[in-house]
């Protein structure tokens, strides 16, 4: 690997970019294969050969100047944009010196809540440190998550987790505890979070400094003794760490047992949403306690007001089925000509049927009425051909798991019967991590 900057005369627009990408590839191959086999000091090593990569560098700068979609975005120094040559130079000196800028806060409105969500935009500087570090740990962590959690992971999307879902409950009528985290990124321990990550000293500094740079808010400077950067490109990929271990605690406290005939509860982590699922409503309350008490240790905590127990055929007071990352999940009685059977022929009594929920819907409706209304004044053909068709392809490529059985319906979706395509799902729970060797197994001894 090359670690060593190119001539001055080297111009940004021909730079070999998928040559570069192929050796950030091949050295996150490597760290993710060491961390399968439990190799710590080879992990180590390769992720600091990473972060001094001039390819990784070229390839970090890159994604937070052009790539990201907040990339015009500016930070505390008001820098918000780069041309090329000042990219080289951004390359050229980017270090991880343990020094951390301040972020600044922009307060963005919550779908459905009169709720602000705080978000942090770091700097340009520390924004490409971030996606450098991040480039060298995700391999290594990405070896290490559970294999039901889904957020924010390369490879995986909530399309996944509802695909989870759907393969956990296509048999069998279950319990649900749907949850949500409070204030996840706002109110976790960061001496948990860093001690958890568990790096090494030089990385753990720097990441230390980014926790602790405090936040630019109207001009005031506020410290921040917790919580995290909500707004870094490093940020996701802590929050998912610092929940590491859940599903493996869940699975402890509640083992398979062959000879009871119990089965450990189903759970499908996305972020700072979750859902556990049971057949037994004891169990679920009782794992909704565990879920408590594990949280308690991060300075966590479920949300009341979002948290219930419900169930997705039949419960004896209100609407069963749940609402999880967009989609309406459950399940209705129907003949025997409608209904699924097991893999010895005997009729389920239920069809599970997964449909974009109600509080989508609105939301993309309102879009598409606020992307209407902007262009009032455009021409009818090059209104439907732009913006409203981006808008309504974004809202068919995040419905892509569901398909309508009248499908003349088109985005009239919410008026007819959606059911689980499982067998064009684009991504099947194969388990593999995107630098999954054949070779290696997909095993975690750390």
């Amino acid at each position: 690997m090359n670690t060593d900057a190119p001539a001055p005369m080297e111009r940004w627009n021909t730079l070999p970019w998928k040559h570069l990408q192929r050796n950030v590839f091949k050295l996150q191959t490597r760290i993710y294969r060491a961390a399968c086999r439990g190799d710590v000091t080879t992990v180590r090593m390769l992720q600091r050969l990473l972060m001094h990569s001039w390819s990784a560098k070229l390839l970090a700068v890159r994604k937070v100047t052009q790539d990201n979609q907040g990339k015009k975005t500016p930070g505390v120094d008001g820098v918000k944009s780069l041309t090329p040559p000042q990219r080289l130079t951004l390359a050229r000196t980017l270090t991880l010196d343990g020094m951390a800028a301040p972020v600044r806060r922009v307060w963005l409105p919550k779908p459905s809540t009169p709720e602000l969500r705080p978000l942090g935009i770091p700097t340009l500087h520390d924004r490409a440190g971030q996606a450098l570090v991040k480039s060298a740990l995700e391999p290594e962590w990405e070896a290490r998550f559970a294999p039901h959690s889904y957020g924010f992971r390369p490879g995986r999307s909530c399309q996944d987790a509802i695909e989870a879902i759907f393969t956990a409950i296509g048999h069998k009528a279950k319990y649900v505890l749907d949850a949500d985290i409070e204030k996840c990124f706002d109110r976790i321990d960061q001496t948990a979070r860093l001690t958890k990550v568990h790096t090494s000293p030089s990385l753990h500094r720097q990441l230390q400094a980014w926790l602790k740079a405090g936040v630019l808010d109207q001009g005031t400077l506020f410290p921040t003794d917790t919580g995290s950067m909500q707004g870094g490109n490093l940020s996701p990929l802590l929050a998912c760490s610092a929940l590491h271990g859940l599903e493996a605690h869940i699975g402890k406290t509640f083992p398979r047992s062959g000879s009871r005939r119990f089965q450990t509860p189903n759970v499908v982590v996305y972020a700072d949403d979750l859902v556990i699922l049971h057949e037994d409503r004891t169990v679920v309350e009782r794992c909704q306690a565990v879920v408590s008490e594990w949280l308690r240790e991060m300075g966590l905590a479920l949300k009341p007001s979002k948290t219930r127990i419900t169930h997705t055929l039949d419960v004896a007071e209100g609407t069963p089925g749940f609402d999880f990352l967009g989609f309406q999940i459950r399940q209705y009685p129907v003949g025997k000509t409608k209904s699924g059977k097991d893999c010895r022929g005997r009729l389920h009594g239920f069809k599970t049927r997964i449909t974009p929920s109600p509080t989508a819907m609105q939301r993309h409706v309102e879009a598409l009425r606020k992307t209407i209304d902007r262009h009032r004044h455009a021409e009818q053909e090059a209104l439907i051909n732009g913006s409203t068709t981006r808008c309504m392809q974004g809202c068919g490529d995040g419905l892509s798991p569901v398909i309508p059985r009248k499908r003349n319906i088109g985005l009239r979706a919410n008026t007819g019967e959606w059911t689980m395509d499982t067998a064009g799902a684009s991504n099947l729970q194969t388990g593999r991590s995107l630098w999954h060797a054949t070779t290696t197994p997909h095993t975690s001894a750390m």
